[in-house]
């Protein structure tokens, strides 16, 4: 992914336009950012942004702005989570001062009451469809304990009116304790990551030491490999 005018350039126009055309709330811009970032542009995996999305969720203040800045930020640093958070705010602020200038002219038009409630029915279905992608990709992985959390995670939200904070926070507990029980480590996958991508550029099969390939390849070419020390000792 080259970082260069152009990318910088259609990261502030993707927020701009995403924001420009929401209507309904901050689950609908967070629901169209990951279609746009994860599925058109693949910037980003999908299940990173299920992680940017619960921080932002998790973090003060509204989510669509909170989770603009952790995806600039995540694509392009300061530069862009400034670049994001431009775009994300300029459409609303310039669209509510254009309002408020003419919002007792136009506020009791039954027709503007009909669009609003025609766009409500649109707001809902777009979240279904989110909502029901990203639980179909944690069912798929066939593991028990985080669709049993994902289900009592609604069940808290839905019935009980917990506090999404804490259930986020359980949430996050039962990932911590699925971590140590599988017995991995952020830094166990860097390590693992680092092997393959040296293996890579030897051609050596994973886990195979390099120096393994190193001499197979000298034997293949009809010379033997040295070894350190003298020859013939």
């Amino acid at each position: 992914m080259k970082k260069d005018a152009r990318f910088y350039w259609n990261l502030f126009y993707s927020a701009f336009i995403l924001s420009a055309f929401t209507f309904g709330g901050g689950y609908v811009i967070v629901a169209l950012m990951q279609k746009r970032f994860v599925k058109k542009l693949k910037w980003i995996d999908e299940d990173e942004m299920l992680d940017l999305v619960a921080i932002g969720q998790s973090a003060p203040g509204p989510v669509a702005i909170n989770t603009s800045i952790l995806v600039g930020y995540r694509l392009a640093g300061i530069p862009g989570a400034f670049l994001t958070i431009l775009g994300t705010v300029l459409p609303p602020f310039i669209t509510i001062t254009v309002i408020s200038y003419f919002y007792m002219a136009f506020r009791d038009i039954p027709m503007i009451r009909a669009l609003f409630r025609g766009m409500q029915a649109g707001v809902a279905a777009v979240i279904a469809d989110v909502v029901i992608s990203m639980a179909a990709r944690i069912i798929k992985r066939r593991k028990l304990l985080p669709v049993i959390v994902m289900a009592l995670s609604f069940i808290a939200a839905s019935f009980f009116d917990l506090n999404i904070i804490i259930i986020l926070l359980i949430s996050g507990l039962f990932g911590i304790y699925t971590s140590l029980r599988a017995g991995t480590s952020p830094a166990a996958d860097a390590v693992g990551n680092a092997d393959a991508v040296g293996n890579e550029d030897t051609g050596a099969a994973p886990g195979a030491p390099a120096d393994a390939y190193d001499a197979d390849e000298d034997t293949d070419s009809g010379q033997m490999p040295f070894r350190g020390g003298k020859e013939g000792s």
